[in-house]
């Protein structure tokens, strides 16, 4: 019995199988990557490295065994067809028996377009039979975090997310929910809600981003279309921005708060709020 992480060396995959090795003996955990050379690192560490890629099928043909606990990271590829390439994951994962697969989707609220991969991948996993557990990934700080320069550049956090708030969290966190549900028992077809514990909006964003540099940072809101144009006019290819901006008009709404305390529950600990992330960031 092992457990394999698919897309082991992404932002996400990365702290998951860095996580489990704390919990577990490294050659019990099987890092799924396209690219061997980014896995060095973590074979160095004695955990198993396996070639694989969401669009060639055959890839993964053999690569997982009964009774193996598996983590689908939801692809990023959102120009070839996200579901598809997950189904391929599913139908190896049903024909080897695994005795879980837990999958990184969106939470249930979200309505963006963002969301519709992720639930056409959850009604397969639920077809599938196999014992499931969805992790519902609320917005991660990195999110916002990892770009700060044109918030510092300008005086201003540019969003077209009106007054809504948002429950996020670090991916270290999310990491360590999915490492709790691999590692333990009973999570056998559950879904898991996860989001940070206290939501914010951007204006206290901003004010944060200011008390912490000593800039005079502002939050300016815009439309979802004048958010789309600067997206694109920053070189994201417009469906991509289209996709971003969409999402902001959820969190307009409502859609990205979580408030279940599952990512907390699941992780025995409290979530990383958004300030101490800033702090991190900062310090680069």
């Amino acid at each position: 019995m092992s457990i394999v992480v698919t897309g082991a060396t992404g932002h996400l995959g990365r702290h998951v199988v860095e996580q489990l090795i704390e919990k577990v003996p490294a050659e019990q955990v099987t890092a799924v990557v396209r690219t061997p050379e980014k896995a060095a690192d973590l074979a160095a560490k004695g955990v198993k490295i396996a070639v694989a890629d969401y669009n060639s099928p055959e890839t993964f043909d053999g690569l997982f065994a009964a009774g193996d606990k598996v983590l689908l990271i939801s692809g990023n590829e959102f120009d070839k067809g996200r579901p598809a390439q997950h189904q391929v994951v599913i139908d190896a994962a049903k024909a080897a028996g695994v005795a879980l697969l837990a999958y990184t989707s969106a939470p249930g609220t979200l309505t963006a377009a963002l969301a519709d991969d992720h639930r056409a991948t959850e009604k397969a996993l639920l077809a599938s039979g196999l014992p499931y557990s969805l992790l519902r990934n609320g917005w991660y700080n990195e999110n916002y975090t990892e770009n700060l320069a044109p918030a510092l550049e300008y005086g201003a956090v540019v969003q077209a997310a009106g007054d809504g708030r948002i429950s996020s969290a670090a991916r270290a966190d999310y990491a360590a929910a999915a490492v709790a549900v691999l590692t333990g028992e009973g999570h056998e077809n559950s879904t898991y809600e996860l989001g940070g514990d206290e939501p914010w909006g951007f204006a206290e964003y901003a004010a944060e981003l200011s008390k912490q540099t000593g800039k005079e940072i502002a939050y300016s809101p815009v439309s979802v279309e004048a958010y789309t144009e600067i997206l694109t006019g920053a070189g994201l290819p417009g469906p991509f921005a289209a996709i971003l901006a969409g999402v902001d008009a959820s969190i307009e709404k409502g859609e990205l708060v979580v408030s279940t305390g599952d990512l907390s529950r699941l992780t025995g600990r409290p979530a990383t709020p958004i300030a101490a992330s800033i702090e991190a960031a900062l310090k680069g």
